[in-house]
């Protein structure tokens, strides 16, 4: 009998718990729909939430473009208490804060900026219980009186944004981010902690764990695919031009321009300035004051393209960027993702264009070497780079190269939405350029990098050929009429396809693998990819990845009435125009040009309060426009 009422009491416990959880996720869901305008979670997003819905520490490594916000922002309405974010940059939290603010939700931020009046105002509506969200600068926790101010607090979570950067091996590393666990630690409770990111090698992952207490937390991996996003090398010595004509192609979008040095982001700032672009540009070398004025006029719409080095990173909040253009490649895969990343991130299809020149491999080692003092971790800085090199000459699926190396398995073969894939090229058999390159590799041993076998099957009689005695190959001078860069593309390729490894280390020697002994055998043919370097017109983007991805045929213009229409409201209201609507609202807006609030307010991603703020003015809009 009292093994029956304790199996009662057990189903009767797990009966209550399930409706509890059932009960949570709806009232989530209805604070999505409210504030939010969406009706479900994007399938990355509803773990995290359930998660810290249970009160249940969390580490959500997902990349941008990915809504984290969201994971913690909807458990934050739906909690007793406050919800603390440690977010990195003013400029970020601010967007933030003014975000939510523009959908009623309460929020506040405390940094730097603040005066002592306004300070004392926003601790006093934390203290009321009026505020939901509270963003901080890290670096408050340097102060004891702050931290115990904190203390004394109803804290029901805490969450650590941009949270790479308590790490040393991550790539926005900062000191003031390790005072995050200190700090829990000294707090009466624990509160949960979330801690969410875009980019975390394991190294970095680990870090979180210790640093900041996570060691039991759920940890949720997003996949890296970003299918809005299309991928595209061009090798052309002619990067200015390309460049310049691109922009000019799009000069009705948003975009950004990577550079790898102060000396080219000026270079490329001034050639698109002489063409009568709205440019800015943006770098160390340039006053604190300076760079605020051009990444907030970059915000506000008021420049269409900016240029600069990777200090332009973290703080770019701006949802519609819709094209990346790196002038030089990357050192490495995890920098690359993450810049072009910036793209799309509202979801609609965006552009990322890497500008490969083979000079951009020589000043990566060179800087690896001077920047970076011990030889392990010059290895692995060399290793970044050979992939990344390999990244430009991959002839198969960019998309597919890229989520291999950050560990994910993919089922296509080819994605339709990379220069790869879209086949931007002639294929041009090269087995006999292969034949001789792997033979001359084979000749000496396999103990030379690509100088030395270039050199050699081009019949450079040089000292130190003709003292090793390699004059005496077969394969010597067999391809005297092909010039040095095309024959260290072509091994570069070669390597990039797997018929060749690169060792690592400042002098990179090359092998052989199974796949050229085929090739040696006859067994195989080699292919090389001829690229047409041509400026993509907007026409002929791939638009399979969302049906939200633009305004149909006719709708164009409207688009464009309303973004201007946003960018007035912006500029009365003082915020951002994207924090109004992003562009995938006003694409839908030119598609469906509702005529009433209730049409208006079914459109994804509008929710009550910017309905009742924004809803009859832009229906005005778009009545005027018709006329």
């Amino acid at each position: 009998m009292e093994q029956q009422q304790t199996t009662k009491n057990v189903v009767g416990t797990q009966r209550d718990g399930a409706n509890q959880q059932a009960q949570m996720k709806q009232h989530a869901l209805r604070m999505l729909e409210t504030y939010f305008g969406y009706t479900s979670f994007r399938p990355a997003q509803e773990a995290p939430v359930a998660s810290l819905l249970r009160n249940e520490d969390v580490i959500g490594i997902m990349p941008t473009g990915a809504g984290k916000s969201i994971c913690f922002q909807i458990p934050a309405l739906c909690k007793p208490g406050l919800t603390i974010v440690f977010s990195p940059l003013i400029s970020l939290m601010k967007d933030q804060v003014d975000g939510l603010l523009v959908q009623n939700i309460p929020a506040a931020l405390i940094n730097s900026t603040l005066t002592q009046a306004e300070f004392n105002k926003t601790m006093y509506e934390v203290r009321s219980g009026k505020i939901k969200l509270l963003y901080i600068a890290p670096e408050r926790l340097g102060s004891n009186f702050f931290c115990n101010v904190l203390r004394a607090l109803p804290i029901a979570q805490v969450i650590v944004d941009e949270a790479h950067c308590i790490s040393e091996w991550g790539h926005d590393f900062r000191p003031s981010y390790q005072l995050i666990g200190e700090w829990l630690n000294s707090l009466p409770k624990r509160p949960i902690v979330g801690a969410f990111t875009a980019t975390a090698t394991k190294y970095v992952e680990n870090d979180i764990k210790k640093l900041l207490g996570l060691d039991n937390a759920n940890v949720y991996v997003t996949g890296f695919d970003r299918s809005n996003l299309s991928f595209s090398v061009i090798r052309t010595p002619k990067r200015m031009d390309y460049v310049v004509h691109y922009v000019r192609q799009h000069a009705n979008e948003n975009g950004i321009i990577y550079c790898a040095t102060r000396k080219d982001v000026d270079r490329v700032y001034e050639n698109l300035t002489r063409a009568g672009i709205k440019v800015g540009h943006y770098h160390g070398g340039l006053s604190d004051e300076v760079r605020r004025e051009m990444q907030n006029a970059y915000a506000d719409d008021k420049l269409q393209v900016m240029v600069a080095t990777n200090a332009f990173g973290m703080g770019i909040d701006k949802s519609n960027v819709r094209y990346v253009l790196h002038y030089q490649m990357p050192r490495n895969m995890e920098s690359y993702y993450q810049e072009a990343g910036r793209a799309g991130r509202d979801g609609a299809p965006a552009e990322c264009i890497l500008l490969y020149s083979g000079q951009d491999v020589q000043v990566h080692k060179y800087l690896i070497e001077q920047s970076i003092e011990t030889p392990e971790r010059q290895e692995v800085e060399l290793r970044k780079l050979q992939s990344m090199i390999d990244y430009c000459f991959c002839s198969n699926c960019l998309r597919k190269y890229m989520l291999n190396y950050f560990g994910e398995s993919t089922v296509w073969t080819t994605c339709d939405n990379c220069s790869s894939c879209k086949g931007s090229g002639d294929k041009v058999n090269v087995t006999k350029e292969a034949k001789a390159i792997f033979r001359a590799i084979m000749g000496t041993d396999e103990r030379y990098g690509a100088s030395m076998i270039t050199s050699i099957v081009r019949g450079d009689r040089t000292d130190r050929i003709m003292w090793a005695g390699h004059d005496a190959l077969p394969v010597f001078g067999l391809l005297s009429n092909v010039d040095e860069k095309s024959i260290k593309g072509l091994i570069q390729q070669f390597v990039a396809s797997g018929y060749l490894r690169s060792s690592s280390g400042k002098y990179p020697v090359l092998s052989l693998t199974a796949g050229a002994e085929e090739v040696l055998a006859g067994h195989k043919e080699v292919e090389e990819i001829r690229q047409h370097v041509s400026v993509p017109s907007r026409t002929s983007r791939s638009t399979s990845t969302t049906s939200r991805g633009k305004a149909s045929s006719g709708a164009g213009g409207l688009f464009e009435h309303l973004r201007q229409h946003r960018k007035r409201l912006a500029e009365e209201a003082g915020l951002r125009p994207y924090l109004i609507f992003p562009d995938t609202v006003l694409i839908d807006l030119a598609n469906l040009r509702p005529t009433t609030l209730g049409e208006f307010g079914n459109v994804k991603g509008v929710g009550e309060a910017k309905l009742k703020k924004y809803g009859l003015s832009f229906l005005q809009a778009i009545t005027e426009y018709k006329r």
